[in-house]
């Protein structure tokens, strides 16, 4: 990946409008930016939530706060707690969320 075309910039997420999105069970509320290609947000997500899709999607992801939970398709399980990251390629493997107490992170995709 080639980053091009974004001048230095800063982002203060507080002032980012915050949109709120529904999973299977509790809530997501996502602060977006655009930059080019980029899509970068700050997710937080509500205790007992529960992604409602698979996600096929790449992303670089890194918990700031709480903990994660992330399970792949074929089984396979891992959680981050703050300070981890973890990083998939476009359609490599479908993955969804999940946090029993919630989480904090940020996600550039």
């Amino acid at each position: 990946m080639q980053i091009s075309n974004i001048p230095f910039g800063t982002t203060d997420w507080l002032k980012i409008e915050r949109t709120e999105h529904l999973g299977e069970s509790g809530v997501a509320y996502w602060r977006t930016q655009h930059f080019g290609d980029l899509r970068v947000r700050m997710v937080e997500y509500s205790a007992g939530y529960l992604a409602d899709h698979w996600c096929s999607k790449g992303h670089i992801l890194l918990c700031l706060e709480g903990e994660l939970h992330t399970e792949l398709e074929d089984g396979r399980t891992f959680t981050l707690t703050a300070g981890m990251s973890y990083q998939v390629a476009d359609q490599a493997e479908p993955h969804r969320s999940a946090t029993a107490l919630g989480a904090k992170l940020f996600i550039v995709d």
